[in-house]
């Protein structure tokens, strides 16, 4: 048993079962055992690889599409260039050296970051060396301004509650104690105002996920958009409408019980982009999957443009890459992008075809 499990075996034990978002951010951010305070989550040493870490085309691509969408908006003389969760910096470190070429963009930009751990703001300013830049708590606090902005395998890691079908409401799936160890359980049925609708398309005993946080952050993204212009890009593994039991952990790169080793597995679950959309409202949105996207901006183009300069087994991994961006059976359909961009606006480049 790790020391998060015997901790939330005693909180349970005294106050009764917790809720799935409860279990997550115990997991994830607690103090002294949750995961991000105490590991190294990414690249081959830690527990999952990112697709700015895959490849630079990922992070190139996407800021070049930001920079299109600046420049199809008039290039406002000041505006935010965004990230939330920015990992190790990798990807907004890839956008900074694509954009340097696009004439005014760096000028205008105002980087900030939004990252509440201070161990990764460590590793971002490292990652972003002289290059000026603002570290926010939350998405809240982004400034009232033009927001282009990006959020990679950000919504996933939020926390979610579960919720199975019954006959005529909804069950929250709790987390008790069996033996003494984190179990599943259900609570009793109830009518659920924000489900009302899922009655029509479930059955009995499926589950539907709803992340609480989700829709709040997104809405304080396209409020921004709404009022100053911008473009922010979701890019995430999901689908349109959440159905089924999608929280997964990960450790060492392989898949694990959920509830085996608390604080340590990294914990996520499939992005709902269906409520993403909803609360991005009145802002426009487009949909599509990361490997169309990638393939639409070019990286065929370029993936063989930096193919010349590469032989041997550099040129075998690039181009591995490239393939587990892109290929249907690797990220490319898992993983989906969303845009947000003004209402009256067209849809960026990528998201147009």
């Amino acid at each position: 048993m790790t020391a998060l499990a015997g901790i939330l075996a005693r909180r349970i034990g005294a106050t009764g079962p917790i809720t799935v978002a409860d279990y997550m951010a115990e997991c994830l951010l607690h103090p002294e055992h949750g995961y991000y305070s105490t590991r190294e989550p990414f690249g081959a040493a830690g527990d999952f690889t990112t697709a700015p870490e895959i490849s630079q085309m990922f992070g190139e691509l996407l800021g070049l599409c930001l920079a299109q969408a600046w420049l199809d908006q008039g290039a406002p003389a000041r505006f935010t260039l965004a990230e939330l969760g920015p990992g190790r910096g990798t990807l907004m470190a890839d956008v900074l050296r694509a954009t340097r070429g696009v004439p005014g963009f760096h000028a205008a930009a105002q980087v900030r970051l939004v990252e509440a751990s201070p161990r990764l703001r460590n590793l971002q300013r490292q990652r972003l060396g002289n290059h000026p830049a603002e570290w926010l708590d939350r998405a809240a606090d982004l400034p009232e301004a033009p927001l282009f902005l990006l959020a990679n395998e950000f919504f996933d890691a939020l926390p979610i509650r579960q919720f199975v079908r019954g006959p005529s409401g909804w069950h929250e799936r709790m987390i008790g104690l069996d033996g003494g160890r984190p179990a599943f359980g259900l609570g009793p049925e109830t009518g659920l105002a924000s489900l009302e609708h899922r009655l029509k398309d479930t059955q009995p005993g499926e589950i539907v996920e709803l992340c609480p946080a989700a829709g709040p952050i997104m809405a304080e993204i396209a409020r921004r958009i709404d009022g100053h212009g911008g473009l922010a890009l979701v890019v995430d593994y999901g689908g349109w409408r959440s159905l089924g039991d999608t929280l997964q952990a990960l450790r060492s790169h392989q898949f694990d019980d959920p509830l085996a080793a608390p604080g340590e597995a990294d914990l996520t679950a499939h992005v709902d982009f269906e409520a993403l959309a909803t609360a991005a409202r009145p802002c426009a949105t487009a949909f599509t999957t990361q490997g169309a996207l990638l393939l639409r901006l070019g990286l065929a183009e370029r993936a063989e443009r930096l193919a010349r300069a590469l032989e041997g087994e550099t040129l075998a991994s690039h181009r591995a890459a490239s393939h587990r961006l892109t290929d249907a059976a690797e990220m490319g359909t898992l993983f989906k992008a969303l845009a947000v961009f003004p209402p009256q606006g067209p849809a960026p480049a990528g998201f147009d075809a």
